[in-house]
Order: structure tokens, then C-alpha cells, then sequence
């Protein structure tokens, strides 16, 4: 091989390599895994317990919730809206299956299906009222939120004299519904974990390998532009509002099912995490950028910080000031990532 020939292959490998680089440093969720690492690494180095078995438990179980909720949320941020009724749905959910179940009498399987339906309602009302009235979807769902705090607290005090309602362990068929939601198939870690990660793969091959994922990047983008080339951009944005309050259903199912019992508090001021779990995770406030694993490890991020201060025996306090500074830097990574993935495809 002469010296030239020798040199342009090296020249490739060497551009091979940059070009893996830049591929990695383009997508949305590298920021967020640098971030995992970094955050991983202290917090084992500050508590010893960090990564036991039981240290991790305690950091996915949160995680898994959260993540759930951060995924479905980062995917209609991409989509270029909001939902602030997020957190308040997956309560109300939960209060509504338990109403139904061990205050009324309601089968479970019933009565889980009649509270999805509502989850169903309530999203094709947040997406209807954001396309009729053309109200930023942040006004439109933080309306939508009080109306269902309302309403929920309430009826539940209403009904139960109370804003919490039990019972639901002494429910006939609870044990079936108990095992697919919130048992410990392995050891301390709860079945939400493997609910997590499916709904994490699920909404990234929708996301990378669907139309539908190409119209959520194309309405959340440029939605008059995305409508001049036949997206459907209503029935897009429609299907994301569902997206966010089945999920929540979830949540709640999830919640209820682990506690035996369900408040009117829960989820409540939670949709503001939700959003910086995807922040974090790389999905821009502006819409059309971003992805559903970085969603997850944001959600991640946010579990391991919260049980890293714990472990480490500070003030639980100082996790506004951590979770502040990570939404900062977050923030900054992402619009350099943004930058960095444009220059790329240029």
C-alpha cells in the first residue's frame, strides 16, 4: 500500500469516526445520558448504598411513574403543545375507579374501563378546545386542570365526606388487576419499571419509524407547512391529548392499585415535572424537536437526584435548588445539540 493510499484510508477512518460522533451529538437525548452519567457517578460516589439493589429500587420506582408520564408529555411537547391538566388526570382517574369500585360496587374491570373512557374524554376535549378556539394549549388545559381539580375534590368529599377514598384492597377481583400494575415480580422492583420501558420503546418506534411519528415532528415544526403537505394536523394533535390522559390513566391505575386507595391530591403541581423531565431529556419548549427515550432518562435523572440527596443524608430541601440547576443546564444543552444537529444536516 503506497504512503497516499495509506493516508486516505486513515483519512476515512478518522472521518468515520467523526461522523459517529456527530450522528450521537445530534440526537436529542445526548445531553440527558451525559447528564444519567454524571449524576450516576456522584451520587455513587457520595452514598455507598446507591447501588444496591434496594438503592435502585427506590430511584426506578419514582422513575417509572414519572417516566411514563414524561414520555407521553415530551412526545405532545414535540408536537408543539402543552397539557398542564396532566398531573390533576392522574388523580381525578384514580378517585373515579375508586369511587366506582368500593363505593358503588362497580366490577373492577368496569369500572377501570368507564374511568379510560373518561381519561379518553377528557384528552379529545383538551385537543378539540386547543384547534377550535386557537388559545395556547397552555391556557386551554391549565383551565382544564382546575375544572378537574374541582370537580374531583368535590364529588369525592361529596360522596365520601373525605378527599381520600379506601377500600379498594377489599374489592373482589383485586388480586388479578394488583399483579399487572403494581406487584414486585423481581425482588424489590416494581412491575411499573417494565411498564416504563415498554411505553418508552413503544412511543420511539412510533416516534422514528412511523408517519405518525413524522407527523408529531411536522406539526410540533411547522404546522401550516405540515397541513400544505396532507399532515393531518388536527387529528395529530388530537391523538397526543389522548396520549397524555391515557397515560395519566395509567398513572393512576398504577397508583391505585399500590396503595389499595386513592386521594384527590395526587398528581397535583406534578405536570410541572413532568415538563422538565423532558426538558431534561432533550424536547424543546418550541416544539418539533426532541425524543422519547430522552423523555425517559430525564424522568431518570430526576428519580436519582431525588434519592441521591436522601441517601446521601442532605436536606431533601436542596432538590429544588438540583432540579433548578439541571433544568438550566438542560436548557443550554439542548439548544448547543440543536445547533450541533443542524449543522450536521446542512
Amino acid at each position: 500500500m503506497t504512503e497516499e493510499s495509506a493516508a486516505t484510508v486513515a483519512g476515512d477512518e478518522r472521518e468515520a469516526r467523526r461522523s459517529v460522533f456527530k450522528r450521537a451529538l445530534s440526537r436529542p437525548e445526548f445531553g440527558s445520558l451525559v447528564g444519567a452519567i454524571a449524576v450516576l457517578t456522584f451520587f455513587s460516589w457520595r452514598a455507598d448504598t446507591f447501588l444496591t439493589a434496594r438503592g435502585l429500587a427506590n430511584v426506578l420506582d419514582p422513575s417509572a411513574t414519572l417516566g411514563i408520564m414524561a414520555v407521553a408529555v415530551g412526545l405532545l411537547m414535540i408536537g408543539g403543545e402543552f397539557d398542564l391538566s396532566a398531573g390533576v388526570m392522574v388523580g381525578a382517574t384514580a378517585t373515579m375507579f375508586a369511587l366506582l369500585t368500593a363505593d358503588a360496587g362497580l366490577n373492577i374491570w368496569l369500572a377501570m374501563a368507564i374511568s379510560l373512557a373518561f381519561a379518553v374524554l377528557i384528552g379529545l376535549f383538551n385537543g378539540f378546545m386547543v384547534l377550535k378556539t386557537r388559545l395556547p394549549s397552555f391556557i386551554v388545559t391549565l383551565g382544564t386542570l382546575f375544572m378537574i381539580l374541582g370537580a374531583n375534590v368535590g364529588l369525592t368529599r361529596l360522596i365520601t365526606d373525605t378527599v381520600i377514598v379506601s377500600g379498594v384492597g377489599n374489592v373482589p377481583g383485586f388480586d388479578f388487576p394488583f399483579k399487572i400494575f403494581a406487584a414486585n415480580p423481581v425482588g424489590q422492583f416494581r412491575i411499573t419499571v417494565v411498564w416504563w420501558i415498554v411505553m418508552t420503546a413503544l412511543a420511539t418506534w412510533v416516534l422514528l419509524r412511523t408517519s405518525f411519528g413524522n407527523w408529531i415532528f411536522g406539526v410540533g415544526g411547522d404546522a401550516q407547512a405540515a397541513r400544505s403537505v396532507g399532515v393531518p394536523v388536527a387529528f395529530t394533535k388530537l391523538m397526543l391529548f389522548v396520549y397524555v390522559s391515557v397515560s395519566a390513566w395509567l398513572v393512576g391505575m398504577m397508583n391505585t392499585f399500590r396503595l389499595a386507595s386513592a386521594s384527590v391530591s395526587t398528581g397535583i403541581g406534578q405536570e410541572f415535572e413532568f415538563i422538565i423531565a423532558a426538558v431534561i431529556g432533550g424536547c424543546l419548549l418550541t416544539g418539533g424537536y426532541g425524543s422519547a427515550i430522552g423523555a425517559a432518562i430525564g424522568a431518570l435523572i430526576f428519580g436519582m437526584v431525588r434519592q441521591g440527596i436522601v441517601l446521601s443524608g442532605w436536606d431533601s430541601d436542596w432538590f429544588f435548588l438540583f432540579l433548578g440547576v439541571m433544568l438550566l443546564i438542560a436548557a443550554l444543552i439542548n439548544q448547543i445539540v440543536r445547533k450541533k444537529a443542524e449543522e450536521a444536516r446542512s
